[in-house]
């Protein structure tokens, strides 16, 4: 069942990862069979209306059932809302013939005298007055509503949206000719959720603190619902978790900063504290623990049902591990820290390159994720590099679901990888693991090892170079729309 899918513009590379990712959440794909699970191709089948931009907010989409429609359109952060599309045009003569040729049984449960309705106004890339309004209102005449109008609450709303004809000088995704959709709303994203969750109201913050969209975005991603264990190895303040946990996961989080998990600012002022402010289930624990140095026990196994973080990558944060350079260079001997010296102690640690760091993640999550479970997190590229696909981490276990790229400077940029687990972790999974991590290392060892990435992030340009440089990136195939979240 074809809808109209209309997006907020912004974050485009996330937009229909987003969308999918809940379509599989919510059964679209019928990925279980007999309570197995199944692993196969899970896409939903996108058009782009006519003379529209891929880039255009406005997409149509294949849905097996209006219910899945709602269900993926009211959780989505994103998804401006979801319609059943009644009629489109160029012009409004091609909108009325659109609509009255639309199936009178798909249109008259709709229009019922004991129904209530409100018809909304939207428009992209220009603004119209209320005259205007009211007047695009009142040539929808030919439409036999019977119910009455109800402003505030109605059982049906009903959108004519309104695209201009502006070509490519908006700074907006370019439209070819102007279209005109008018559709019965069939749910729409809650827009008060960021505002609750923004991180400028946060009881306790840290310096890489994830921004509350993002933060959702990437729980969508993981699949997070009731019943579903979700784990955070860098959790930091929590804010990963607390987007899991508003989607009824169940939580748990890990930092090698004991100082975080335990202290906080205060006993008002720590992680937990934001959990009590918006009223969601405590994680069932916050260890102090090193992704280097797990502290499972052997052979505990799949036990997460989704691993979301944000990696210390090296450009606002170094990753550490636990040891110390002396230590681990086998200079100094290990010790036991004596038992009156335990409560304030802290372990000494050393620099975590983010070629180790990844490596520590893929292994972690090969190990302890159920089948069919899910791996989400950031991953840094630089955008010299002629293709950045040939630069994300691989392992044996996972198969890549969706990559979206958030540019962040014309040098920089990272991705949101989205990872799905299609086979057990064995012996032979690990070694193979072993020797792609090799190959991994050695062949970004030039931007991903120590220093070198944060060096090359925020390091000078050669004047010399800069010609060559702007040329480069005048080709890059992501337009550049104005708005800063595209």
């Amino acid at each position: 069942m074809w809808f109209l899918c209309v997006f907020y513009h912004r974050l485009l590379d996330y937009r229909k990862p987003e969308v999918e990712s809940l379509a599989e959440l919510f059964g679209a794909f019928g990925d279980v069979q007999n309570g197995e699970f199944c692993s196969r191709e899970k896409s939903l089948e996108w058009r782009i209306p006519l003379y529209h931009h891929t880039d255009s907010p406005f997409h149509l989409v294949n849905i097996p059932s209006e219910h899945v429609a709602r269900k993926i359109a009211n959780r989505s952060i994103l998804v401006k809302g979801m319609y059943e599309l009644w009629g489109e045009g160029s012009s409004y003569e091609e909108l009325k013939e659109s609509i009255l040729s639309y199936p009178d049984e798909r249109k008259l449960p709709y229009l019922e005298s004991n129904s209530t309705f409100k018809i909304t106004v939207d428009t992209f890339g220009k603004a119209i007055g209320q005259q205007k309004q009211k007047e695009l209102i009142q040539g929808l005449s030919y439409i036999p509503f019977k119910g009455r109008v109800n402003l505030k609450n109605p059982e049906h709303n009903f959108w004519l949206m309104d695209t201009d004809d502006y070509g490519a000088n908006n700074g907006l995704p370019p439209i070819a000719k102007k279209r005109i959709f008018f559709g019965r709303e069939v749910g729409g994203a809650d827009r008060k959720l960021l505002p609750t969750y923004q991180l400028k109201s946060r009881t306790y913050l840290g310096p890489t603190a994830m921004d509350a969209e993002m933060a959702f975005l990437m729980a969508n991603q993981a699949l997070a619902a009731p019943g579903k264990l979700v784990y955070d190895p860098f959790v930091g303040t929590g804010s990963v978790l607390v987007a899991a946990a508003h989607f009824g996961a169940m939580t748990m989080g890990a930092d090698i900063d004991i100082r975080v998990v335990r202290d906080g600012r205060g006993p008002d002022c720590n992680v937990w504290s934001n959990f009590k402010q918006y009223g969601l289930p405590m994680p069932i624990g916050l260890l102090r623990a090193d992704n280097n140095l797990p502290p499972w026990r052997s052979g505990l196994k799949e036990v997460f049902d989704a691993i979301i973080c944000d990696p210390p990558y090296g450009v606002r944060a170094g990753g550490r591990k636990s040891g110390g350079r002396k230590l681990l260079k086998g200079a100094v001997e290990p010790y036991i820290v004596p038992d009156d010296k335990r409560t304030d102690h802290i372990p000494s640690t050393a620099p975590y390159s983010l070629v180790e760091c990844v490596h520590d993640l893929l292994d972690l999550a090969a190990k302890m994720l159920v089948m069919g479970g899910r791996l989400v997190f950031f991953y840094p590229v630089l955008r010299e590099v002629d293709c950045i696909e040939n630069h994300f981490p691989d392992h044996p276990c996972f198969k890549l679901i969706a990559v979206s790229e958030q540019i962040l400077s014309y040098r920089y940029s990272r991705v949101l990888l989205t990872m799905e687990k299609t086979c057990p972790y064995t012996e032979e999974v690990a070694e193979a693991a072993r020797i792609k991590h090799i190959e991994f290392r050695e062949n970004h060892v030039k931007w991903l090892e120590e220093g070198n990435l944060h060096s090359a992030v925020f390091s000078h340009v050669d004047p010399q170079l800069t010609v060559a440089v702007d040329s480069k990136f005048s080709k890059d195939p992501k337009p550049k729309y104005r708005g800063k979240y595209v």
